[in-house]
């Protein structure tokens, strides 16, 4: 079942070309329909925060320099972004007609991408033991992690890196039906691919990892986790397109804005 949210924050749930609306996320038909084509889709979640995995991908622990070797990270990496970092999904009727663009901000010069498999939760997650967190999660969707590079490398902290206005777009809606752990992730820039991972070569599987946050923070209904990206990653630059397909989910379609100029 694909789940969205559209228009004002309405939720439905897609069936071919059809928005079918509900009275929340999965909840029970109002009788509402609307045709795909014709809404506005917005983040299939609403969170309290959004809580990120770094190096879950050995070849792009590789890529950035870090070579453990065989031994790998024994816990994962988190940081966080913040739920202004979420910017709209283009709609596939139409993507980049719809596609809210992603601004390309004053203070860096090396905007990246990060294409990644999303988890939203469904239930409220407190201790909760790996074989069991998957009975928790709502839906996956697509997410892109856009990083601040030169920023992230000289902050004392990612808050600029990371947590800058529409630094996350994700979409285009949740898909409950999927094993996380045997997918595809791809992210093309302006057609060309230039990320391409199996989530079966994660070190740390979707349930490890929503375990180990509900250790020590509660995960709430609607809360966002990325699962880290493989390699691939690299610079954009402004008006380029770019898309993040999760095979047996979808695709998430944004726009890098124009350049914003110093503000004062």
């Amino acid at each position: 079942m694909k789940i969205l949210r559209f228009n004002e924050g309405r939720w439905g749930v897609l069936e071919g070309e059809l928005v079918l609306e509900t009275d929340g996320p999965g909840g029970n038909p109002t009788g509402r329909r609307y045709d795909l084509a014709s809404v506005t889709l917005l983040p299939p979640a609403t969170p309290t925060k959004i809580v990120c995995v770094g190096r879950n991908y050995r070849e792009h622990i590789r890529e950035m320099g870090h070579d453990f070797g065989e031994d790998l990270p024994k816990e994962p990496g988190l940081f966080l972004k913040g739920p202004n970092a979420l910017a709209r999904p283009g709609n596939p009727r139409d993507p980049w007609g719809t596609a809210e663009p992603v601004p390309y901000p004053f203070f860096t010069e090396e905007l990246h991408y990060e294409g990644e498999l999303a988890v939203v939760v469904g239930d409220r997650m407190r201790h909760v033991p790996p074989e069991k967190a998957l009975d928790h999660v709502l839906g996956y969707t697509v997410a892109v992690d856009i990083t601040a590079r030169d920023v992230q490398k000289k902050d004392l902290q990612w808050v600029r890196a990371k947590s800058a206005d529409k630094f996350l777009p994700l979409g285009p809606w949740l898909e409950t039906d999927l094993n996380p752990q045997d997918t595809w992730v791809r992210t093309y820039v302006n057609g060309t691919l230039r990320q391409e991972g199996h989530t079966s070569q994660m070190i740390f599987s979707v349930a490890e990892i929503l375990s180990y946050i509900s250790t020590f923070m509660t995960l709430e209904p609607l809360d966002v986790v990325l699962t880290g990206t493989p390699e691939g990653v690299g610079a954009l630059r402004p008006g380029d397109r770019l898309e993040v397909a999760v095979e047996g989910v979808g695709t998430l379609f944004t726009l890098i804005g124009p350049k914003e100029e110093r503000p004062w």
